[in-house]
């Protein structure tokens, strides 16, 4: 008899490195570290543009 699976949970945790600051648990965005506040700022906000346009289309349909 086949199993149907519906609901699928993974969690995962990647270290980089020992030295590397740690977020605390259930934190969405890690630390900044040497100037990443930018980078990471600039690809949060291409994400959420391109999530919203995504978004935006479907609706259209």
């Amino acid at each position: 008899m086949p199993i149907e699976i519906k609901e699928l949970h993974i969690r995962v945790t990647v270290n980089s490195s020992p030295d590397a600051p740690q977020a605390p648990p259930g934190s969405a965005r890690p630390p900044p570290t040497n100037g990443q506040t930018t980078d990471t700022d600039a690809i949060i906000a291409e994400c959420v543009e391109q999530v919203l346009d995504i978004l935006q289309r479907k609706a259209e349909r």
